[in-house]
């Protein structure tokens, strides 16, 4: 079992009932997704670019990525309906819980002139978006290899309903929040 999710199992969810002055353990917010976007603007002039990208979203995600396509034609982007134009992956379960242990212990450290993750990234609804600027923060990626530093969004999902309480689940969690 990942260590992250026994600690949130037999810490976090008493802490968080503590907290919250919740009744019953099943309103206790959890993860119930991640997900991970990775756009990939040049794909329209360059197919191949596509490739590496899932590539780079197998080898980080442990997982097959599926390929996103464009909902509608924008002339000045040369982009037509139905275009390939990103990766996405949805992880959920022991999955989700590798990746998010090895997002905060191990990648987020890596980011250079890191200070935390804003802690204004809620959408109102207890979900947490993170915006990473390059994938060589990941270990599994590596330096020589790789043709084009690229972006990709992170999209944690919680059953929190407000952000207060997701941000109290992440924190726990260990997710590095900007005093």
């Amino acid at each position: 079992m990942n260590r992250l999710k026994e600690r949130y199992q037999n810490e976090i969810v008493k802490s968080l009932m503590k907290k919250f002055n919740y009744r019953n353990v099943m309103e206790v917010p959890k993860i119930e997704k991640i997900v991970i976007n990775m756009g990939v603007g040049d794909a329209v002039g360059n197919p191949k670019a596509l490739d590496s990208a899932v590539e780079e979203l197998t080898l980080i995600t442990g997982q097959r990525p599926i390929i996103t396509r464009a909902k509608k034609s924008i002339a000045g982007f040369r982009l037509r309906a139905g275009m390939p134009i990103g990766a996405k992956v949805t992880l959920r379960g022991e999955r989700m819980y590798d990746f998010l242990d090895k997002l905060i212990s191990v990648s987020l450290p890596r980011v250079r002139d890191f200070r935390g993750v804003s802690s204004k990234s809620f959408d109102g609804r207890g979900n947490y978006t993170l915006g990473i600027k390059e994938q060589l923060i990941f270990p599994e990626i590596d330096y020589d290899k790789i043709n084009k530093v690229r972006g990709m969004d992170i999209v944690i999902v919680t059953t929190a309903k407000t952000d207060e309480e997701a941000r109290e689940l992440l924190a726990e969690l260990g997710m590095p929040f900007q005093k």
